[in-house]
């Protein structure tokens, strides 16, 4: 008879490393969203520059020009600004709709037992910042708490790009959880902007939206790729969803989620790909779309409507009101302390009660530099401040304030804290990853003590 196995190995293992398709696609997520977060950062920073000077006028000027007046019947006389929050960045919900699906289908998700950590992770980490607005605002006489979920979002390519930038030597867990996480708090975050942030709600626009995403969701499942087909569809979506008074970036996620992860395959069960399909059946036709449509976003969508969105005006502003304002710190605070508090209490708070623990491979030092990285909250946050308190506004102004002050402070502290882990895992890599047999490949591994 076998002796039972231990009580050890019955336990969930939190940030497992993951099966090599999910680290390819891993690896190709991080090349891509790191060139995409330091294009982030240069839009911002022109946008900044801009603002602030002699030519500030030409930049006002650019972001309130209407490039088709005549699109009021549909709702589309929008400015370059709006044209690039609420269209362009529909690519990067298209996107992250298809990453969730891929999740959910084939990757960390899948399994509700692994599915378990992110989730809650990022539950704690959009309740606690919530939470600080909400208490920082009420304290202060209610001023600005309709921006109460600003402070919830994480901006992924940004936080991906300043990871990368550090993590020669981290564990693979580390980067999975964080895209991972990232992911879930993009869909909390879009069911936020759909729920709480939609105003002049016209439910005949968004019902006439799902005939445009049904036609695009029959073609995507049998494997059709006609660019000439998908794109006038997906277009009459994001108007019609547009139209409904719902924000129009929501229109990315529901076709993003139409699309197929699995490789379709012959009706026979063989192991070649149905006739008649495109070489996407290969790897999914999510995967396919995905590879195609990720560096738009990360390269060209996110970019640009940074440049429109973070350009906030500092002359003649008095630093000391603006850094005292309520709204400013409930933001700050948010980000920075909400955001690490409640991704990494939550996270402790799961493997204390549950027999779920830490995998071997990874310290609660290296999940501290994770969690204050998760406050790092640009793009989204932005977004939902327009939406909160309107473009243009004094208000939104404080906001870009805010989120870029606490992205840049939440950004500093986990570089902090990754670097230092980053240079104990190299130090331990060169001493004990050691090569007896000559052949290439470590064959010890140790783990470096939390310091």
């Amino acid at each position: 008879m076998t002796s039972p196995q231990p009580e050890r190995r019955a336990k969930a293992r939190l940030f497992s490393r993951s099966t090599w398709p999910e680290a390819r696609h891993l690896a190709d997520v991080l090349r891509t969203e790191t060139v995409g977060g330091a294009l982030l950062l240069i839009g911002a920073v022109i946008a900044l520059i801009w603002a602030n000077s002699p030519w500030s006028d030409s930049y006002t000027q650019l972001g309130r020009w209407v490039p088709w007046p005549g699109g009021a019947a549909w709702h589309l006389d929008l400015d370059v600004a709006t044209w690039a929050a609420d269209g362009l960045l529909a690519i990067f919900f298209f996107v992250v709709g298809l990453e969730l699906k891929r999740e959910f289908v084939a990757g960390e998700l899948r399994d509700p037992r692994r599915a378990a950590l992110p989730v809650v992770a990022a539950l704690g980490g959009m309740l606690l910042p919530a939470l600080i607005y909400v208490a920082v605002a009420v304290s202060a006489g209610g001023e600005g708490l309709r921006g109460w979920a600003i402070p919830t979002a994480t901006d992924i390519a940004f936080a991906l790009a300043v990871l990368a930038l550090v993590s020669s030597h981290l564990p693979q867990g580390l980067r999975a959880f964080l895209l991972t996480l990232a992911v879930v708090d993009d869909l909390f975050a879009i069911t936020i902007i759909a729920v709480f942030y939609t105003a002049d709600f016209h439910p005949v626009a968004l019902l006439a939206a799902l005939a445009p995403i049904g036609l695009f969701a029959v073609l995507v499942q049998r494997g059709r790729t006609w660019w000439w087909a998908l794109i006038p569809l997906a277009i009459a979506a994001w108007a019609l969803v547009h139209a409904s008074g719902v924000h129009a970036t929501v229109a990315g996620v529901l076709l993003g989620f139409t699309v197929p992860v699995l490789a379709r395959r012959p009706a026979g069960g063989g192991g070649q790909p149905a006739t008649g399909g495109t070489r996407a059946d290969e790897g999914g036709l999510a995967a396919h779309l995905e590879h195609r449509w990720r560096p738009v976003s990360a390269g060209i969508a996110v970019p640009i409507f940074a440049l429109f969105a973070a350009g906030v005006t500092l002359r003649g502003t008095d630093l000391g009101a603006l850094l005292t304002d309520p709204v400013v710190i409930a933001i700050v605070a948010g980000l920075v302390f909400g955001k690490s508090i409640g991704i990494f209490g939550s996270t402790y708070l799961l493997a204390r009660f549950t027999r779920a623990e830490l995998d071997e491979d990874i310290t609660w030092s290296d999940l501290r530099g994770i969690a204050l990285l998760a406050g790092v909250g640009f793009t989204v946050s932005l977004l939902i401040g327009d939406l909160a308190f309107g473009t243009g506004s004094t208000a939104d102004d404080r906001v870009k304030v805010a989120v870029l002050l606490g992205s840049v402070i939440s950004a500093g502290l986990a570089a902090t804290v990754l670097v230092r882990r980053n240079t104990a895992y190299r130090q331990v890599a060169e001493r004990e990853l050691l090569d007896a047999d000559g052949d290439g490949v470590p064959d010890v591994y140790q783990r470096p003590a939390d310091r």
